[in-house]
């Protein structure tokens, strides 16, 4: 509920900041960031529902069609969560390695396109490798709830007996698509690993490949004008990188181990003792509420380190008079600039 309560107002705010602005001087790096916001503000509204299913001890009392949608927007939110990141991943590599000089008057026009472009093939592509949860993901009755820990005998008297008769939970269904429990593992082995490398480990390695690449030009131009002032530059620079890529694969990367760990050890393609298997499923649900940190996380990493777009979000929420130039500055376009200008102002658009 806390990430609830954070996620939806800081995407909120993401997204009134970067759509209120004109489109023809929106940067790139802004577009990106505006639909990293919605893809996390689709995915937190499905929270409270998820809360009270852990609360209701994985009694779902929300209907089938619920089941699906929630569901369908967590898997949606990974994946175009990590493509968009990538996406911005390799903007920036593109403008900070291999900017270009400003020539032709069309070449915004262009970016703004091949930003569209990119954007749409993102959600098409999330949206279809998010199908099988809406597809598969279905509400089944289950068998009596256990008593919570701790509670006293009337107490679980009281919640036992109406559980036992409508216990419902929102899970896999592979009857449809499978004949046997071993074949269920196999699908479920499968789309978990296959999951894990679209939405995790590719998007991760190309956003490295993107960062190392802009870390190293950037430490190569600030080697050649080795003020002191563009020192200090450098190295809050390298920072900025190096969290914006170690913050995501922190709060992923315990899920997605667990996760991948458990489906191989479930088809045994990974022999562990039943003691690393308890501490597995004691871990999950730690490791889940870290991965969903990552959706409250993204609008202060990636919109609140450009000190332009910070400036609009507090003209937004009148914590600062209005200036001009101020506003007039926050929606420049990136696509124009040259190596030159790019690399020094780096530290705001990353």
């Amino acid at each position: 509920m806390l990430v609830f309560v954070l996620g939806l107002s800081g995407n909120g705010l993401v997204i009134f900041t970067v759509w209120r602005g004109a489109p023809a001087k929106r940067r790139s790096a802004d577009t990106y960031i505006g639909h990293l916001a919605l893809a996390d503000l689709a995915f937190v509204v499905t929270l409270p529902l998820w809360a009270a299913y852990t609360a209701l001890r994985f009694h779902w009392p929300f209907g089938s069609a619920l089941c699906k949608l929630s569901s369908y927007l967590v898997l949606l939110n990974m994946f175009a969560s990590a493509f968009c990141l990538g996406c911005l991943s390799f903007e920036r590599y593109l403008a900070i390695v291999h900017a270009l000089p400003r020539s032709a008057g069309r070449a915004p026009s262009r970016a703004r396109a091949s930003t569209l472009l990119a954007l749409a093939a993102v959600w098409l592509l999330a949206g279809l490798l998010a199908l099988p949860a809406l597809l598969l993901r279905d509400t089944r009755p289950r068998g009596p709830l256990a008593p919570a820990p701790g509670a006293n005998a009337s107490a679980q008297a009281q919640a036992q007996a109406p559980a036992a008769a409508a216990a419902v939970e929102c899970d896999m269904d592979f009857s449809g698509v499978a004949s046997s429990a071993e074949a269920e593992g196999y699908w479920l082995a499968a789309l978990s690993l296959a999951t894990t490398a679209l939405g995790f480990v590719l998007p991760l390695l190309l956003m490295t490949l993107c960062y190392c690449c802009i870390g190293a030009t950037v430490s190569r131009h600030f080697q050649k004008h080795a003020r002191k002032e563009e020192g200090r530059q450098r190295r809050r620079l390298l920072r900025v990188i190096a969290t914006l890529v170690a913050v995501f694969a922190a709060c992923w990367l315990p899920f997605h181990v667990l996760k991948s760990a458990y489906v191989l050890a479930w088809v045994g393609l990974l022999r562990l003792p039943c003691a690393w298997l308890g501490l597995i499923l004691r871990l999950h649900p730690y490791a889940t509420c870290l991965a969903y940190i990552n959706s409250c996380l993204n609008p202060f990493l990636y919109a609140f380190f450009d000190s332009r777009f910070r400036a609009q979000c507090l003209l937004l929420l009148g914590v600062r008079k209005a200036r001009r130039a101020q506003a007039g500055s926050v929606s420049s376009t990136l696509s124009g600039q040259t190596q030159k200008s790019e690399v020094p102002s780096l530290g705001t658009k990353v």
